[in-house]
């Protein structure tokens, strides 16, 4: 993709929104990013940068362009119309200007979002413009600033130079999460029954205090944004935290339909790559699919009474999913015609993301701090923040595997108060071989019943197997004729049970006293029902082709065994 320049900057921002004043390097210059700095340090070599001047009146920014040019940058970003023109001119920078009432954060958001600078990565997640928001919050009320859920987890966070932080905020970002604690339940229900920011105290003797914003859309809390108070807040701050707070829940919504959009692309795709109609190799690496991986696949026992069985096999997507994010991470599944299918990794296998590398919409930027003489990424913690304990490994493994569906069926038969059934595919060495694993765990739900809820297609090889035969014989007229009709015919006619107690037989080995002993009447008997159904079906018994050839027919086609008859 080509760079952007002022120009295309101009052609999709320009207008009322952005006013060009001078541009003596000509519109053709490439812009790279939107930068914010508060000028209170130098400002850092950034060839293709557009400066906006936060905190700088029009009149006096002369300095700043100065400042610019011998930085590199592109151009300056004013609010007002009276920029030093001149200034701009003698230094060969481009100055421009935003309206007086302009909100430096929307503006930088405009800029950002225009020239394609969206943080790589949250860019799958449709979180990625909030890095920037929380940027421009933190340039525009003075203090480092955090966004997050509400399940306290830290979606985005500041990085602006010079601002003060504490340990907290160096802390947090370790874990992403506000660790759990009386204080900071109470100052959570403060903020949440809130419609203004709130002035929160610092929960430890080295803390800072907080500014803090709900994050609101219509009547649902989407999370809050949080702003250190290090003493140098900008008069207008709350105003300004009223403002992102507003843009924050904007850019919330849209990330929720970006991830709605994704997980319904990543569905179809899943659904083609288990059916085999797409390019496995490309499919994978899109998903995130490692190499050798087994299909799990998980339905509600057809014997139950579901009432809204759609919804109820939608609420089991959501267990196995949760389950199996929870062990492997990022992962694939997805619902088709009432079963939900997941894609295991084998051991040693590692799901990733895109171009090989698993990110998730939390992780930290490459931004870093000084701490305890170690190099910590930094992060903020906005209230009451402790170091957070490492988080457990996952597991994988295929010893795992089995456990994991056995789990998962034991917590969603609590939750949906419907029996579930798990079945496990082969493990296959790469995405192509997907769909027969698929197809292994297809069969293996066909043979479950209640005294068998989960099971590995190895574990029920010989179940499968028959089922399959049974269909590819049942299909062919050759395969499905011969001497077991005969004998099923004469017993229909005659009321013998010849039939049962050739099966009887087979089973017990061509042992007599066995298949006696499955039959419950005298080895003589057996012995003469098997002479009288060769004599009158025309069956040779002693020969081990035909007795294999009718044992198939019996059990796969007529479905007979020693254990039903």
């Amino acid at each position: 993709m080509d760079a952007c320049t002022l120009g295309d900057l101009l052609d999709v921002v320009g207008g009322p929104a952005l006013h060009l004043h001078t541009a003596p390097a000509g519109q053709g210059v490439p812009v790279t990013e939107a930068v914010l700095h508060d000028g209170r340090t130098p400002l850092p070599r950034l060839p293709g940068g557009l400066l906006l001047a936060v905190g700088v009146r029009a009149a006096e920014a002369g300095p700043l362009v100065r400042a610019a040019a011998e930085a590199g940058l592109t151009g300056v970003v004013v609010r007002g119309p009276d920029g030093p023109v001149g200034e701009a001119e003698a230094h060969g920078v481009a100055l421009l200007s935003v309206a007086e009432d302009a909100a430096w954060h929307r503006v930088h958001l405009l800029l950002a979002s225009a020239i394609g600078a969206r943080p790589a990565a949250a860019s799958d997640t449709g979180l990625g413009d909030l890095f920037a928001l929380a940027d421009a919050i933190a340039a525009g009320t003075g203090g480092a600033t955090a966004i997050e859920d509400p399940r306290q987890r830290i979606l985005a966070y500041s990085t602006v130079p010079g601002q003060p932080v504490d340990e907290d905020r160096r802390q947090g970002i370790l874990g992403l999460q506000v660790p759990a604690s009386a204080e900071n339940t109470e100052q959570y229900r403060r903020l949440f029954a809130a419609d203004r920011p709130v002035r929160l105290p610092a929960l430890t003797g080295s803390g800072l205090p907080r500014l803090a914003m709900p994050v609101r859309a219509g009547g649902e809390t989407l999370g809050s944004v949080w702003v250190i108070d290090g003493g140098s807040l900008a008069p207008d701050a709350e105003d300004t935290l009223v403002q992102g707070a507003s843009t924050a829940a904007l850019l919330l919504l849209r990330a929720r339909a970006a991830r709605e959009l994704a997980r319904h692309r990543g569905s179809d795709l899943l659904r083609r790559l288990l059916e085999g109609t797409t390019d496995a190799p490309p499919a994978a690496q899109r998903l995130g699919v490692p190499g050798p991986a087994r299909v799990a696949a998980f339905v509600l026992d057809s014997a139950a009474s579901v009432p809204d069985a759609e919804r109820t096999a939608l609420r089991l997507l959501d267990v196995v999913r949760l389950q199996c994010e929870a062990r492997y991470g990022r992962h694939a599944c997805v619902l088709v015609d009432g079963v939900v299918y997941a894609v295991l990794p084998a051991p040693g296998a590692q799901p990733q993301g895109r171009a090989g590398v698993e990110r998730s919409w939390g992780s930290p930027r490459s931004s870093e701090v000084e701490s305890g003489g170690a190099r910590r990424p930094e992060g903020l913690s906005t209230v009451g923040r402790s170091t957070p304990t490492e988080a457990p490994r996952r597991r994988t493994g295929g010893h795992g595997h089995r456990s994991l569906a056995e789990d998962i069926v034991g917590r969603a038969g609590q939750a949906l108060r419907v029996p579930v059934r798990a079945a496990l595919g082969e493990v296959v060495p790469d995405a192509a071989g997907l769909a027969d694993s698929r197809a292994d765990a297809d069969l293996v739900l066909r043979v479950l019943d209640a005294e068998l809820p989960v099971a590995t297609v190895d574990e029920v090889r010989p179940r499968v197997t028959l089922l399959r035969l049974a269909e590819v014989m049942g299909e062919r007229r050759e395969l499905s004729a011969g001497a077991w009709r005969r004998v099923l015919a004469y017993d229909a006619e005659n009321g013998t049970e010849y039939a049962r107690t050739l099966v009887c037989w087979f089973d017990a080995g061509c042992d007599m006293a066995g298949a006696a002993k499955l039959l419950a009447v005298h080895p003589n008997t057996c012995r003469y029902r098997l002479k009288q159904l060769q004599q009158h079906a025309g069956v040779d018994l002693d020969d081990p082709d035909e007795r294999l050839v009718l044992w198939l027919q019996l059990r796969a086609l007529a479905g007979l065994s020693g254990a039903t008859v």
